[in-house]
């Protein structure tokens, strides 16, 4: 699979007040935790393809706040990183998170990277990426089919690597062919013993 979605899921839900009677306030970290009970739940249920395999979200962030530490919270933040599969679209797995939250006072924004190039150039972009995959009678398949076998004088394996790659922007976004071709091991990636 090869798509990231970054959400973030603010809970704008509480009301702060003295821990001593938490039961004046409304406490935005246990309606968050609901929430993410059911973005659990999601998880199980999201499509699945063939070739790419099922969609996933996870909360990767939990953070919360209040006036003090003696204080119900009145904030919550959840950031959530979804997967997509083929067949789902940014619009179908925000609205899956709107549904979660119908019923709190929620934001769900899918958030926006922006950094700074070393010209001064600010750079920016939604943290969205397009969904892609090309099948292995594609030519671009072929020819890098063709070449392994030359190089390595054995069959390839065809397959999908299961994280995000930069082909998100020339596939998913400008829709140029690209194949992935290494000898890395997918397991190891980022991982400390990566090697090639």
């Amino acid at each position: 699979m090869d798509i990231v979605g970054e959400w973030k899921l603010e809970l704008h839900l509480g009301v702060s007040c003295h821990s001593s009677a938490p039961e004046r306030g409304n406490n935005a970290i246990y309606k968050a935790s609901r929430a993410a009970l059911e973005v659990e739940k999601l998880n199980e249920r999201l499509k699945n393809d063939d070739f790419l395999g099922k969609g996933t979200i996870t909360i990767s962030e939990f953070k919360s706040n209040s006036p003090s530490l003696c204080a119900v919270a009145d904030y919550a933040y959840l950031h959530l990183d979804r997967r997509l599969t083929w067949g789902e679209t940014k619009e179908s797995a925000v609205a899956e998170i709107e549904e979660i939250v119908k019923n709190l006072d929620a934001k769900v924004e899918v958030l926006h990277y922006n950094e700074k190039a070393w010209t001064g150039l600010n750079y920016g972009m939604e943290k969205y990426y397009p969904t892609w995959k090309i099948t292995e009678s594609d030519k671009i398949v072929q020819i890098g089919k063709n070449a392994f076998k030359i190089l390595f004088n054995k069959k390839p394996l065809i397959d999908k690597w299961t994280f995000s790659t930069n082909g998100v922007t020339i596939n998913g976004y400008y829709n140029v062919p690209i194949i992935g071709f290494g000898l890395g091991n997918e397991v190891l990636a980022h991982a400390p013993n990566e090697k090639v």
